[in-house]
């Protein structure tokens, strides 16, 4: 009897361990929707229970179907950070494929393994548990857990990962749906470029910095005449793909913004007037010489009015620095098809004569 008690208190005790661990998680995911600190929390508590030598969580990457180091704990743990696993390959990567756990309590007991940890003495691996963090029928990491001192086959080690996996995935899914929706604040609809309220922010962060930039207001030429010929369906398609030029005429170290209606902006963070006026030339003879909607049976070819100011010669904060290149827009626009800079007018003589939109064909 007294046996059987002692027993019953152990159990108790250790579920109630458990569902200390469970409250603190579930507390962590309702207060927080930063991933990298709520799994943390999970991952620190799962370590506690099985005690491995070392622990990571690996995610996927949909993009380049790889497994990347979100977490790494234990020795070698630096040397894990920006490695990249494919995805079936290795522990890691056969889990992610199958969605199957493995777990080997035991590497010598396995001929597998224990040829495998034979080849590799460096890895000391005793033990292994690599569990998928699954939402439905999709993967979205692993966790793995090498040389634990507890049990890994027991019933409520296992009922303990799967637990702990299942909080991981509302962790993740909570945050890749706060990035979608931020991302959704930020991005205009029809072009999928930054909208105008993101460029407020950004020339905010850029102006508190107090570094030269470059911005570009750029106003296509005569947009009007593809909605009242081709319908506003066609219009909204080229106003797509003039995103997409400016996305790669620009780069990836500058940004592109649709500022409203067949209006776009450049941000070119750190570069000044002369390398702006570069890159300015640059996209304008882009946009001159890409014949758009092809895929619409149209081939336009397009031209645009562009202004450039400088920061902080041309305007010192947020509302000044946006008013010179609207200026100076406006200022291209009264011979089209040009670029005016601050403080040096416009760059190309062009005789004031109205020019629709042409069909390369």
């Amino acid at each position: 009897m007294l046996k059987d008690r002692r027993q019953f208190e152990v159990i108790d005790s250790r579920q109630m361990d458990h569902l200390r661990v469970f409250h603190d998680v579930a507390r962590a995911l309702t207060a927080s929707l930063e991933l990298e600190e709520i799994l943390s929390v999970i991952m620190n508590k799962m370590a506690h229970f099985f005690g491995p030598e070392r622990w990571s969580m690996l995610m996927v990457d949909e993009k380049s179907n790889q497994l990347y180091y979100a977490i790494a704990v234990g020795e070698n743990a630096e040397t894990l950070r920006g490695l990249r696993v494919p995805m079936g390959e290795g522990v890691a990567g056969w889990v992610a494929a199958t969605g199957n756990p493995l777990v080997v309590p035991d590497v010598k007991l396995d001929p597998h393994w224990a040829a495998f940890s034979a080849k590799h003495p460096d890895l000391n691996i005793q033990s292994i548990a690599c569990v998928p963090v699954r939402s439905g029928e999709k993967t979205l990491g692993v966790i793995q857990l090498l040389n634990s001192k507890l049990d890994l086959l027991s019933e409520y080690s296992i009922s303990f990962l799967r637990i702990l996996c299942d909080y991981a995935a509302i962790a993740i899914q909570n945050a890749q749906s706060m990035t979608l929706i931020q991302e959704l604040t930020i991005t205009d609809d029809c072009t999928g470029l930054f909208n105008a309220r993101h460029l407020y922010t950004m020339l905010e962060e850029q102006v508190a910095q107090r570094k030269e930039f470059s911005l570009v207001f750029v106003d296509l030429d005569r947009f009007k005449s593809v909605n009242d010929t081709h319908g506003h369906l066609i219009g909204s398609r080229l106003l797509a793909e003039v995103g997409n030029l400016m996305r790669r005429s620009l780069g990836p170290a500058n940004s592109a913004f649709r500022y409203g209606g067949d209006e776009f902006v450049a941000l070119l963070p750190g570069m000044g007037k002369a390398a702006a006026t570069g890159t300015t030339l640059a996209l304008c003879e882009d946009l001159r010489r890409t014949p758009l909607l092809q895929g619409a049976g149209l081939s336009l070819k397009l031209s645009g009015s562009f202004g450039l100011a400088t920061f902080p010669e041309d305007g010192n904060n947020v509302q000044t620095i946006l008013r010179s290149a609207d200026e100076m827009m406006y200022e291209a626009k009264t011979t089209r098809d040009n670029v005016a800079v601050a403080g040096r007018g416009l760059l190309m003589e062009r005789a004031n004569v109205p020019t629709a939109i042409r069909s390369s064909r």
